[in-house]
């Protein structure tokens, strides 16, 4: 069994007792890669820090639209020194969150953009975060260029049209552990839609557990319930399954 994780969060207080047991698992399942992603400065070093620390572990840097309203005016000028250190994938997480509005939304957008500049600056992908933004995040990806480094849409959320707007601009599909829940049924549909090729899937742990640990600590190793989702509905065994989303992640994050 390959599998991968595409988007976790392992620099989380959740994981701070038993992180090295937590990453055993996630090998001992099969998981070859895992990108554990920052979400602002902090996060962003503890990510490389850890990527260093576990050869399978790979890092992004990025400051979340959560905190945009925290942003310095330093910030961006430490996160492109991060980004180039050579355990960093990826830029992100970014993107619009007008769901927890938790930042002004002028912000976050003026963020977004900063950090696209970043991704194309360093050649990186973006990992980009979305929700209830659909249409001013498509605006600013086509106004400054933001697919062409290409990227994921993490833990995909939004309406058909929306991903076949991503699919078309060349951007990969994340999809997490609530495609499991018994209401994403969207959800479910687009995935089923969406070309294998195409899709990547992830954990978002500590957090999103599927189904049957809903309500628990979400971890690595929980990833196979995805795939086995992600398999179901394209019709697909486990293993093959697991072989083609691995050979995504190693395609769009360039770790061939």
């Amino acid at each position: 069994m390959e599998l991968i994780d595409s988007h976790a969060h392992l620099d989380a207080g959740q994981f701070a007792r038993d992180l090295p047991q937590v990453l055993e698992r996630a090998r001992q399942r099969g998981v070859k890669y895992i990108i554990t992603v920052g979400t602002d400065l902090s996060s962003s070093i503890k990510a490389i820090e850890i990527a260093s620390r576990y050869p399978f572990v790979f890092a992004s840097v990025g400051v979340h639209p959560h905190d945009a309203d925290k942003v310095e005016g330093t910030t961006l000028k430490k996160l492109g020194e991060l980004a180039r250190q050579p355990r960093v994938v990826a830029i992100g997480e970014t993107g619009l969150d007008y769901y927890r509005n938790y930042s002004p939304r002028p912000k976050q957008q003026q963020l977004f953009r900063q950090q696209i500049k970043l991704a194309k600056d360093t050649g990186l992908p973006l990992i980009i975060h979305q929700r209830h933004a659909q249409d001013e995040l498509l605006a600013i990806m086509d106004k400054e260029e933001g697919w062409e480094g290409g990227g994921v849409m993490h833990c995909f959320s939004g309406s058909q049209q929306y991903a076949r707007q991503c699919l078309e601009k060349g951007f990969y599909l994340s999809f997490a552990g609530n495609i499991t829940f018994p209401k994403t049924t969207l959800l479910r549909v687009i995935a089923r839609e969406t070309p294998i090729e195409r899709i990547l899937i992830e954990t978002d742990s500590p957090y999103l557990a599927p189904q049957s640990y809903r309500g628990r600590r979400n971890e690595p190793s929980y990833v196979e319930l995805v795939a086995q989702k992600i398999a179901e509905l394209k019709g697909l065994s486990v293993e093959k399954c697991g072989k083609m989303v691995t050979a995504n992640l190693q395609r769009v994050f360039k770790l061939e």
